[in-house]
């Protein structure tokens, strides 16, 4: 029997300011809620031209949750906006370069890296 109250293991916190929405981002980005992410941010991107994923609360992202952020960078381009992820976690940074990922994502400085 499933538990109807079964809780997300990715919470989003956002923050409108006139210059940038920031979405903190709370527990983990992996398979079964990279749409969490996607749709809420996607819904940003028309009115904001900076979107801020702070990532200081994110504990893990596997695969999936690393398609959901290049996701965005696609959605971000097409409408002329743009996404940066800012303090990312040593796994995260491991993932991008493992996946070369730091090729398509510019580094911003040492707690992020800006989509761009």
């Amino acid at each position: 029997m499933s538990n109807p109250t079964t809780i997300c293991p990715l919470t989003l916190e956002i923050e409108r300011t006139p210059n940038a929405a920031i979405v903190k981002c709370h527990g983990k980005l992996i398979a079964g809620v990279g749409d969490v992410l996607y749709n809420q941010v996607s819904a940003l991107l028309p009115n904001y031209k900076r979107v801020v994923l702070d990532l200081t609360d994110l504990t893990r992202v596997d695969s999936l949750g690393l398609g959901t952020l290049v996701r965005l960078y696609i959605s971000s381009r097409s409408t002329g906006s743009t996404i940066e992820l800012i303090n990312i976690s040593k796994q995260l940074r491991q993932l991008l370069g493992l996946t070369n990922l730091f090729d398509v994502f510019a580094q911003m400085g040492e707690n992020g890296i800006k989509m761009c």
